[in-house]
């Protein structure tokens, strides 16, 4: 009886559609977002600096005529050290129809989860305020914090876009 009713949970969480998600790293954390906003993955190159922006917006690059503004999420977090080298990750997302970079330390891996497989936030002990994030999952024995990229990209916080000129095209 006891395998019908594993059979049958198997089932069901088989018939649960997986989404895939880009795994990276900040700081000594691991941290993912949904693959579908992803544009494309390159290394960091030298940005034009806008005056007064937050630290956190390094400022805008040229991709094939598009100006990206371009944010590191290292230090809008609060969390690893802030260094530009060979090795440092920009990750190219189209969120709200608009392109924007995050400046990361590493990309890890493609994740695969269901629903089911994560947990809601915890209200407190986050190096950022949860509304930006989906929640966690436990991944190869390690937790993975899933930001909610649109979420933060379109937030207030970091201001990268009006969205008021959003509101009069609605």
């Amino acid at each position: 009886m006891s395998e019908i009713l594993e059979k049958e949970r198997q089932a069901e969480s088989a018939s649960e559609p997986e989404r895939e998600f880009l795994s990276f790293v900040l700081g000594q954390e691991q941290y993912a977002l949904d693959i579908m906003s992803v544009k494309e993955i390159r290394g960091y190159e030298p940005v034009t600096k806008i005056a007064n922006s937050p630290p956190f917006i390094k400022g805008v690059l040229n991709l094939r005529g598009d100006i990206v503004p371009i944010v590191d999420l290292r230090i809008k977090f609060n969390v690893g050290e802030a260094t530009y080298n060979e090795f440092t990750i920009v990750i190219m997302l189209n969120v709200c129809n608009r392109i924007v970079g995050i400046v990361v330390d590493a990309v890890s891996d493609v994740i695969k989860l269901n629903d089911e497989d994560i947990k809601p936030p915890p209200e407190f002990g986050v190096a950022f305020d949860t509304q930006f994030l989906h929640g966690l999952a436990e991944v190869h024995e390690s937790m993975v914090i899933i930001v909610n990229i649109e979420s933060l990209i379109s937030s207030e916080t970091l201001a990268l876009f009006d969205t008021s000129d959003q509101d009069d095209q609605e």
